[in-house]
């Protein structure tokens, strides 16, 4: 296939099994874990947990990942469209209250041809998604799970070599929302349709969470999207060459980030501190591939 998924439409060549292009991936799936995840938010893990299927590859370049060994490092295993079907039908049956797409956005092309599942179909991405590429998956993503890492082009070039990120990302959002409209919880609390928008607080970078939040304000009717604040941030992968990043979030950032949201009335979550240690961040060691 020659590959357009993403914003950076660099046409690369990709067979089944050798990739080119920013993800660095071939034509069939990649994933590095499947199992029950515990550590979404909570109308997304639940009691039994999200059933997440961790892809490999990004056509980002966030020097923070979190999924470095996965994303930038390419670490995963070649599979079959039948077999993710496979891995998918499985994690239902261990209890997921979901299944959880993690960096999908370069095997779009996989998944809008996955048959329908009794639970919901999660799109867990970076934000850095074509609206092109999303219509092409109406009807069959019921969550989407974007991040909304910048409002402006200098930090989205200097930390995730994507000036467009912007752009891009608050397209692809309103696309996201266009499909599934406002947010829409069972009886036992989960989420079974809409968007939920996501914001890593990064060090020093309190204006950038204000700039997110007043977006979302502006941009959706109150009850309309949910809005999770992420402080898990870790120094990881290249955050060393960016001394402003290379530490730890402060708890008066959080706060005053926390603060924000409130006043702003944004509905949602806020991700406990405690969040902030490695060991929230799963083995990639093919479980369940």
């Amino acid at each position: 296939m020659i590959c357009n998924l993403c914003p950076r439409q660099c046409g690369a060549v990709r067979t089944q099994n050798r990739g080119e292009g920013r993800c660095g991936m071939p034509e069939a799936p990649v994933a590095a874990r499947a199992a029950l995840h515990p550590w979404e938010e909570p109308p997304i893990s639940g009691k039994n947990g999200s059933g997440a299927v961790f892809f490999s590859g990004c056509s980002l370049g966030c020097i923070f990942c979190q999924n470095e060994e996965i994303s930038h490092g390419n670490f995963g295993k070649v599979i079959s469209e039948e077999a993710l079907w496979e891995i998918m039908e499985n994690l239902i049956a261990q209890g997921a209250h979901n299944i959880n797409l993690v960096n999908p956005t370069h095997f779009a092309h996989v998944v809008r041809n996955l048959p329908e599942f009794p639970v919901p179909l999660v799109w867990n991405s970076g934000g850095y998604d074509r609206v092109e590429t999303l219509r092409t998956l109406e009807g069959k993503i019921s969550v989407y799970l974007p991040d909304l890492k910048y409002m402006e082009q200098g930090p989205a070039a200097k930390y995730s070599s994507a000036p467009d990120y912007p752009e891009a990302a608050r397209a692809a959002i309103r696309e996201m929302v266009r499909q599934t409209g406002p947010c829409v919880l069972d009886e036992n609390g989960l989420l079974v349709r809409g968007t939920v928008i996501r914001h890593l607080l990064l060090p020093g970078q309190l204006e950038g969470a204000r700039q997110v939040m007043d977006w979302i304000s502006r941009e959706f009717a109150p009850g309309t999207v949910l809005f999770s604040l992420m402080s898990q941030y870790t120094p990881w992968g290249q955050a060393d060459r960016f001394p402003e990043l290379n530490r730890t979030l402060r708890r008066g950032e959080i706060r005053a980030a926390q603060a924000y949201m409130e006043n702003l009335g944004l509905e949602g979550f806020v991700q406990d501190p405690d969040s902030a240690r490695r060991g929230f961040t799963p083995d990639f060691d093919l479980t369940g591939i």
